[in-house]
């Protein structure tokens, strides 16, 4: 074999794994960051709401690039555009590492997200450019172990930076594979032919979508705490951010040279696979924002057990999509399949929720098993259904997906994160009355450890003062891990409604 040869198929080798790399990079990067998310609230002196503000940044950034990112590649060339994307990425997360509060994070993560929206998209999509019939079987077989490798490496590898360095190191940790893929890009990418823009960048358009996601995003979220107080303050804000993202798309759909064409997305399976992508996303963040608080604040765990707890769940849905593609042209009909995966999740929430304090690790591995089956076999049927009859609009499709992905994750980690805080309340409000120091069992418990904590060498006010430390902070975990245990529930009861759902309808099999 000549040495051109060896060097041409040593370049496809590296560019199989470039753009494997380029959408592991935001994959990895975004899951360290929801698994750490309490402890980055706490780095920039946040409260749980607040995660809706940050969120919400990455998601209008995210968006914003997603739509335009058929016009900005044939305008730029694939190139051009994958490295200018990353390097926003990395500065993202610089800005983001060195952020001191709560305004600052949501506007780094909205750089963040400008940079990475597009990624998964493009180098999705270059797969199909770059690579003949022949080849791509193997490059989308490189592209999906680079996701979920990135999947299952990010919780330990958060656990590790933040056990380390701190919360800022969840963010600077992304920088290192980000240079490489910038790098690669560069080096391995094609221009593709930049085109001149055939039309104007509908810049007012794009602000308003970006606006409206925001804003119906909070809306969604403040509407509880808000709705007595402020309900004209919310009608208004409503009002305009459904008004701005409608005019989006109106705006897309009259014009004749659109940025997403969506008058020819109408196709019923593809619509159906949409609506199941945006559930799968909402359930899978959900799960990955509750574990970490579930394992650490609930059961008492070390960040860096709940981290290796994390990853080993992710390695079983990597173990899944072995056995989901040998087995799976045996059983045409995909609703079982996808059925399984939701019951999968169902199982996996209801194991949690069964949980007392005080368990092992080995008793939590079922529902971990459970819960990296649901991380797989509920989305590969959708994936090979969903775009099935797009045609040459695949990539258009593909794109659209992306959008539902980035808001179904946003929205998914903003509401578990209100709705746990809301939840731990409540519990804790329900707790308080049992563990009042006038019960006789309560003042002897305290008198108990206040001889612990005077044989320690307290002074009695001292220890009197640390026992009540010591119960507010049992409390406290306990209500964190009855709340936790409610909303695993709400998750059953969902994933019970959908696989039904699944099951009865008759087009998307």
């Amino acid at each position: 074999m000549s040495a051109t040869l060896v060097s041409h198929d040593l370049r496809k080798r590296l560019a199989m794994n470039l753009l494997g790399l380029a959408v592991g990079v935001e994959f990895f990067e975004n899951l360290m960051f929801v698994f750490a998310a309490g402890h980055i609230l706490g780095g920039v002196e946040g409260a749980p709401h607040d995660l809706v503000a940050i969120q919400g940044s990455y998601a209008a950034g995210s968006l914003l690039m997603i739509v335009q990112q058929q016009w900005l590649s044939r305008r730029f060339g694939y190139r051009r555009y994958v490295a200018a994307s990353l390097a926003l990425f990395l500065a993202g997360c610089l800005a983001s590492g060195l952020s001191t509060s709560v305004g600052g994070l949501a506007a780094a993560r909205f750089v963040q997200g400008l940079g990475g929206g597009a990624l998964f998209t493009s180098s999705r999509i270059l797969v199909n450019l770059m690579f003949p019939p022949a080849e791509r079987a193997p490059a989308v077989r490189v592209f999906i172990l680079w996701v979920l490798g990135s999947t299952a490496a990010a919780p330990i590898v958060a656990a590790w930076l933040v056990d380390a360095g701190g919360w800022s190191w969840v963010f600077f940790g992304a920088m290192p594979p980000a240079a490489i893929a910038l790098v690669g890009a560069a080096w391995l990418l094609p221009d593709a032919h930049p085109q001149a823009a055939r039309q104007p960048w509908p810049l007012l358009a794009l602000a308003g979508f970006a606006l409206g996601v925001f804003a119906l995003q909070w809306l969604l979220l403040s509407a509880r705490y808000d709705f007595l107080s402020q309900p004209a303050h919310l009608l208004v804000l409503g009002v305009a951010a459904v008004a701005a993202i409608a005019a989006f798309f109106w705006h897309q759909w009259r014009h004749h040279a659109p940025l997403l064409p969506f008058r020819e997305l109408g196709n019923p399976t593809f619509l159906i696979g949409l609506g199941l992508y945006f559930v799968y996303y909402l359930l899978s963040n959900t799960g990955s924002y509750l574990f970490p608080v579930y394992a650490q604040q609930g059961l008492g765990f070390s960040i860096e057990a709940t981290g290796w707890m994390n990853s080993a769940s992710s390695l079983v849905s990597l173990l899944a999509v072995f056995v989901y593609m040998r087995a799976a042209r045996r059983f045409p009909d995909r609703r079982p399949q996808l059925a399984l995966g939701l019951a999968a999740l169902v199982f996996s929430a209801w194991w949690f929720a069964q949980m007392p304090a005080g368990v092992a690790h080995a008793q939590l591995w079922p529902g971990l098993v459970a819960k990296g089956v649901f991380g797989m076999l509920a989305i590969l049927p959708v994936a090979n259904l969903t775009f099935s009859q797009l045609g040459e609009r695949w990539g258009q499709g593909y794109a659209t997906k992306n959008l539902v992905r980035q808001l179904a994750s946003s929205l998914a980690t903003a509401v578990a994160a209100v709705g746990l805080q809301e939840q731990q309340l409540d519990a804790r409000a329900e707790l308080l009355p049992h563990v009042s120091p006038d019960r006789p069992e309560v003042a002897q418990w305290l008198h108990g450890m206040e001889g612990v904590l005077a044989a320690r060498g307290y002074g009695a006010q001292d220890a009197h003062q640390g026992a009540l430390e010591v119960l507010s902070r049992t409390v406290d975990q306990q209500a964190q891990l009855v709340a936790c245990e409610h909303l695993y529930l709400v998750l059953a009861a969902i994933g019970l409604v959908v696989a039904a759902a699944v099951l009865l309808q008759r087009r998307f099999k």
